[in-house]
């Protein structure tokens, strides 16, 4: 995942002049795939793996930028920069199962319904977007990012199933690192999803919940580093996520009779 377009110039002194072949997508949120169509306006020749349901949304990414805008607003220049289209011939499509240059792709829903995970098998190194959770090293706090609108709780804890299943030996994660205890990592997320699914379904209180996250960040972490972990997965992201997915779910459940859950 190479970030958003502002993180461009950073992405590319990092890998020191070399021409970068292939993007391994995860999936196609901004914070993850935003700077796409800016490296392959400069690389023209740059390969781009991503799952099915998200290569549309970068050929014509209208209507990613739409929903984005609803969430971030005037704060969408800021944060993403420039986000381009993407050449269709530039894209290679995935669905999950598939081999090439030593990476095994599985489709790992729960954060996004158009989520992939890399095994590169050699290595045994995955690389899983945002599958895993986030998290900052050296502390151990981790939460599971759920923001709207594809949030899937029982889809999720079979994608955490997938990634236990290829015993990793580092989980890279976008948000942040590489994580050694890769079995403990996958726990942790299980942990925090079922923890905070089960806080929102509790509440209507959307701002006690918000108050609760942000005070559990800022007592696990030092002021810097709650302050970038919360730009990453801001508190009331977390709720709008699990809110819709717990609204969505008592609705599938009234026509066979059942009632929704309770909150």
């Amino acid at each position: 995942d190479p970030g958003p377009a502002v993180s461009v110039e950073t992405l590319l002194e990092a890998i020191g002049g070399e021409q970068p072949r292939g993007l391994l997508l995860t999936h196609i949120h901004l914070d993850h795939a935003g700077a796409t169509g800016v490296l392959v306006r400069r690389f023209p020749e740059l390969e781009v793996y991503v799952h099915e349901r998200g290569a549309p949304h970068l050929i014509d990414p209208s209507k990613l930028i739409g929903s984005a805008g609803q969430i971030y607003k005037d704060e969408m220049e800021r944060l993403w920069g420039e986000i381009v289209p993407v050449p269709e011939a530039n894209i290679n499509v995935l669905s999950g199962g598939e081999r090439f240059d030593d990476f095994l792709v599985e489709y790992t829903p729960g954060h996004a319904s158009h989520h992939v995970c890399y095994l590169h098998e050699p290595s045994r190194e995955a690389f899983v977007g945002d599958v895993a959770g986030v998290r900052i090293p050296p502390y151990d706090l981790t939460l599971a990012p759920t923001p709207p609108p594809d949030i899937d709780v029982e889809a999720w804890e079979q994608s955490l199933d997938l990634l236990e299943s290829w015993e990793p030996t580092v989980l890279c994660l976008t948000h942040f690192g590489r994580i050694e205890n890769a079995s403990e990592q996958l726990e942790d997320t299980r942990a925090a999803l079922h923890r905070q699914a089960e806080a929102v379904r509790k509440t209507d209180d959307e701002a006690a919940f918000t108050a609760t996250m942000v005070e559990e960040v800022e007592s696990a972490l030092d002021a810097d580093a709650a302050a970038a972990f919360m730009q990453a997965l801001p508190p009331h992201h977390i709720w709008m996520g699990l809110e819709r997915y717990w609204r969505k779910r008592a609705e599938r459940e009234r026509p066979d009779g059942h009632e929704g859950p309770t909150r």
